[in-house]
């Protein structure tokens, strides 16, 4: 939670006047209720850096409508029935118009989540831990996490644990 921003004095004692400030009072004599928040007053848009990238692209070179549709359209699947990026997300399309007016002060990039499958205690005394690893289902092995197989649920990673291996969410770069 962010601190508050502002508060309200309200005066324990009588013959006190009620105000507003920005810091907490210095005395017992008020009850300081907080107001605001930087987020309340300055709300932020999280978005990946695939999705703030995209964004960029739009601005630059489309229209915010054409921007909007794009992270519609792209949301899992295409036209033709098969699977697309997930470019939407959490965004909602006020979000990204928010962004879209000014992105250097609204946008905070998050960092796209995976789900892996590793070993519970690393390989080594280096602390490398081994990761799930394949193309396919059927030539999974366990390597470095250059290798690892991502999955995009707790519950699918889950699905390829043993009493060795636990599932863990790692941050991964987008492609």
């Amino acid at each position: 939670m962010t601190e508050p921003v502002a508060y309200w004095h309200i005066p324990q004692i009588e013959n006190e006047e009620v105000f507003v400030s920005f810091s907490p009072s210095k005395t017992s004599n008020f009850e300081d209720i907080p107001l605001y928040t930087a987020e309340d007053l300055h709300p932020r848009v999280k978005m990946t850096k695939k999705q703030y990238n995209r964004l960029m692209w739009d601005k630059e070179n489309t229209d915010l409508s054409t921007c909007l549709e794009y992270f519609i359209k792209n949301d899992g699947n295409n036209d033709f029935g098969s699977p697309s990026e997930k470019l939407l997300g959490n965004l909602t399309q006020e979000d990204i118009a928010i962004a879209w007016l000014n992105p250097e002060e609204t946008i905070e990039i998050v960092p796209n989540m995976k789900w892996f499958v590793r070993s519970k205690e690393p390989e080594d005394e280096d602390e490398y831990y081994l990761f799930l690893s394949g193309s396919n289902l059927d030539d999974l092995d366990y390597f470095g996490f250059d290798y690892a197989r991502a999955f995009d649920t707790k519950e699918e990673a889950e699905l390829w644990t043993n009493p060795l291996t636990e599932a863990v969410q790692l941050a991964v770069e987008d492609e």
